[in-house]
């Protein structure tokens, strides 16, 4: 959410933003919002004057009644409780301005960065650079679903009859297999430095609210039927939603954290050939970084997260490469995104496997994230990026080690977390 004295100064600013972002039907959200505040700032300015009227007429009936002029007194009186009556009035215009002016200002997209490259949607996102070499094997590599079947470690089915389409069973190996990841990026990351942290799995609305935009809500949360709880979508959301309604000390800054969660997403939308399987689905793990960090410390931070994961693939001999999403593939909160792709030596192209956002102080002024410092109070800004997210990223993995005779080899940094074994079988 944009700073509203940074709307109101920079009206012009913020509309060519918006038009950067291909969402010319909330132009005319910023004229609301700039109207509505000048009729908010009147009514304070309004109300203002009547409590200072009111203090200083209860100061004279005070001194009328010691001198015991109590008719001049109560003409006094009249005119406090008609202060007061109009007083509750403003107040209550006050409090409809200030609701009105947030959901507004939630829906006008945050100032991007001035790398971020101008484009209508992902097709236009730009390709920045490639870690290691796409190899392409000499023998057919069948889709990864048939994979983990050959290695008894799917059964798609039986899912369909518990839970329905988009959900899975995973067994013996594959199974080991993604725990495994799971566990190698937990202490991949704490030796970087990151505290490791398991999160709620449910966050409130007012979290919900303070991490994404409503759209991506709609789209993506499952709601607990009858309480004010969501599954979480990704484990940023309870992360950085352990930030709320906090005054951290600049000295304690930056927090970094990672957090293991499942993850549960809707997943609307038409789903095309390559999102069957495990790629695209209503239920999947996740290791996550994330960082609570002073503004000037941020593109820092944003270059360190991307980079993380990187190496983390690249320790696998798994190739990738990354890409700086366009404007218009920009979620409304976020600065800045660059997305990390795996190579898929079946599709003969790269798939992604993560997504590194900066978000300024979006979502810190949403959840009231503040630091104390030298120079008073200000908003932190917040970054959050994935390790690993299995099952998808099996998918790169298990086309990337796949040998000609069917079996899979396990690379030696995984090898202590499936209890020695070198190959899958």
């Amino acid at each position: 959410m944009i700073d509203i004295k940074f709307l109101r100064e920079n009206p012009d600013l913020v509309k060519e933003n918006i038009k950067k972002k291909f969402q010319e039907q909330k132009l005319g959200l910023v004229d609301e919002v700039i109207r509505l505040d000048e009729q908010s700032r009147t009514a304070k300015r309004r109300a203002d004057e009547l409590r200072a009227n009111r203090n200083k007429i209860s100061k004279q009936i005070g001194g009328l009644m010691a001198q015991g002029k109590k008719e001049e007194a109560e003409e006094l009186k009249k005119q406090v409780t008609e202060h007061s009556e109009q007083l509750s009035m403003l107040e209550e215009k006050e409090a409809w301005f200030t609701d009105e002016i947030k959901k507004i200002m939630m829906k006008i997209p945050n100032i991007i960065d001035d790398c971020v490259p101008i484009g209508k949607d992902d097709s236009e996102n730009v390709e920045v650079e490639r870690f290691g070499e796409p190899v392409v094997p000499d023998f057919e590599i069948p889709y990864h679903a048939e994979i983990m079947e050959r290695l008894n470690g799917l059964d798609l089915d039986s899912a369909r009859k518990v839970a329905g389409n988009g959900f899975y069973y995973l067994m013996g190996d594959i199974a080991r297999l993604h725990s495994a990841v799971i566990a190698y990026a937990r202490d991949f990351m704490i030796e970087r430095g990151f505290t490791y942290c398991i999160p709620p799995f449910m966050i409130r609305g007012n979290v919900v609210d303070g991490v994404m935009s409503f759209n991506e809500m709609e789209s993506m949360m499952y709601k607990i039927e009858g309480e004010d709880l969501y599954l979480i979508g990704t484990s940023e959301h309870s992360m950085i939603g352990k930030f709320i309604d906090t005054i951290i000390k600049e000295e304690n800054l930056p927090q970094t954290l990672t957090s293991y969660s499942p993850c549960f997403r809707k997943e609307k939308g038409a789903h095309g050939i390559e999102e069957r399987g495990v790629y695209r689905i209503h239920q999947f793990e996740k290791q996550e970084m994330i960082v609570v960090c002073k503004p000037e410390d941020s593109r820092m931070w944003f270059d360190k997260l991307w980079q993380n994961t990187v190496d983390l693939f690249r320790s696998l001999d798994i190739p990738v490469r990354t890409l700086e999403c366009c404007s218009g593939d920009l979620a409304d909160l976020k600065v800045r995104s660059i997305d990390v792709e795996a190579w898929s030596p079946r599709q003969k192209k790269y798939f992604e496997v993560g997504s590194c956002s900066n978000l300024g102080d979006a979502q810190a002024r949403r959840l009231k994230i503040r630091v104390t410092g030298k120079d008073g109070k200000y908003f932190a800004h917040t970054l959050n990026n994935t390790v690993v997210a299995p099952p998808r990223m099996l998918i790169a993995f298990l086309e990337n080690n796949l040998n000609k005779d069917g079996t899979v080899n396990i690379p030696k940094v995984l090898q202590p977390y499936m209890g020695g074994k070198t190959v899958i079988k």
